[in-house]
């Protein structure tokens, strides 16, 4: 007997209510309200809220703290994403390989993944520490004095934090990169051998290609989390020193949770809303993602 066509719309809205729910409390309605904030003064002790338009947007692009928050953000980006990008294609490629223990090695290049930022945050800082492993391992190979730690240093605090970053998330791309190669037709390598292709050739002109669509996706996410790094800056250097390590999630954090701006910290992070879509935009674009979905 066949279902009517408006009791179909019914029963499947009746199984998606649930889920657009809770969409609409935990997404669309913060996402309003932070937009709403954005142009009001209002802080959430006295409940006091005046409107004053664009004025928030217009001081975050003259505030100090904000800009070197920004710029800290966009090297953080531009120093993560690619390394760990190129770190977990490579490693994708190892252990893609028929190699004794080839098992053992995906599991322990993944399992930094599974375990808890903040854990992998507090283990870390323990590393950096003065007279942390690292400090002490170095002052023995007399490549540093031992007077401070790395995350005390304004040059090195940031790129300890990325370093970190990177050894935790290669692993996760990792997986996702050897997902697409296990898509790929043997038959192509094959034929790839016939014609006397190197391994260089093959990886060019086969295993490229043919990955671009998850390099697309791996670039996005990663992107996207890169410009959202919080818990390890709350956790190892609170955007210290000197603001050397500041992000722009974590400058939200401190206007809206510690000083209690909250309409100036939804318009800095409607600011980075809108930063990460541009990027986005424009890393799809130089995959051909448009082109492909336009065909």
């Amino acid at each position: 007997m066949r279902v009517p066509h408006g009791k179909q719309w019914a029963g499947t809205f009746g199984l998606l209510l649930p889920w657009l729910i809770t969409f609409a409390m935990f997404w669309l309605y913060p996402l309003a309200h932070s937009a709403f904030l954005s142009f009001h003064d209002y802080n959430p002790l006295s409940g006091a809220m005046d409107f004053v338009g664009g004025l928030h947007f217009l001081r975050l692009f003259s505030d100090a703290d904000f800009l070197q928050a920004l710029k800290n953000t966009f090297v953080f980006v531009v120093g993560t994403v690619p390394v760990t990008t190129i770190l977990a294609l490579a490693l994708a490629l190892g252990v893609n390989r028929k190699l004794p223990l080839r098992g053992l090695f995906r599991a322990g290049f993944f399992v930094p993944t599974l375990t808890a930022t903040v854990v992998v945050a507090l283990l870390f800082v323990h590393l950096y520490t003065q007279g942390g492993y690292l400090h002490t391992l170095a002052r023995m190979l007399g490549l540093a004095e031992a007077d401070r730690g790395l995350l005390l240093d304004e040059r090195a605090a940031l790129l300890s934090v990325m370093a970190m970053d990177i050894w935790v998330s290669a692993g996760y791309y990792m997986l996702l990169f050897l997902a697409g190669l296990q898509q790929i037709p043997r038959d192509l390598y094959d034929q790839a051998d016939l014609c006397g292709a190197s391994a260089w050739q093959k990886l060019r002109l086969v295993t490229l290609p043919l990955l671009k669509p998850m390099t697309l996706y791996v670039v996005l996410i990663n992107t996207i989390k890169s410009f959202q790094i919080f818990t390890e800056i709350f956790v190892m250097t609170q955007g210290g020193p000197v603001g050397a390590t500041s992000t722009v999630v974590y400058f939200v954090y401190r206007e809206g949770f510690e000083k209690f701006r909250m309409g100036y910290a939804s318009a800095a992070a409607y600011v980075l809303f809108f930063v990460i879509l541009a990027v986005s935009i424009i890393q799809a674009r130089l995959f051909g993602f448009f082109q492909r979905a336009e065909r």
